[in-house]
């Protein structure tokens, strides 16, 4: 089992920044990719970044990319988002997930990985 806890999340307004962090714990953290969804009210969850186990490779939705990062610190079992310019549309919860498994094909997917946090809520005024 791997326990995540996000943090980070808040309320701000468009054009701030803000930078999300998820702790894990249970399992050897630099096994796991490691990827980050969020999901607004009345809409599915979606995908945002991943990054796999040494931080070498990451990948972005369209909508993200330019203005947000995905790193990891392998010590300090912890994946972080960097979020920039930040838009209202950005406004949902956001989820930190891992799987030690996951292929490029299906990180996109919620369906295909296999742990999940309790989310953070980000909030972004117009």
């Amino acid at each position: 089992q791997v326990q995540l806890v996000e943090s980070g999340g808040g309320l701000v307004q468009a054009g701030d920044s803000l930078r999300l962090s998820c702790v894990a714990s249970g399992r050897t953290f630099s096994n796991y990719a490691m990827g980050w969804f969020r999901q607004a009210p009345g809409k599915e969850r979606e995908f945002v970044s991943a990054i796999n186990w040494s931080g070498g490779s990451t990948y972005y939705a369209d909508s993200v990319k330019g203005r947000f990062t995905i790193s990891r610190d392998n010590a300090k079992n912890t994946v972080y988002l960097q979020m920039n310019s930040l838009k209202p549309e950005d406004t949902a919860v956001y989820f930190c997930a891992a799987d030690s498994r996951i292929i490029v094909s299906s990180m996109r997917e919620a369906s295909a990985w296999d742990y999940w946090g309790q989310g953070t809520l980000v909030t972004v005024s117009s």
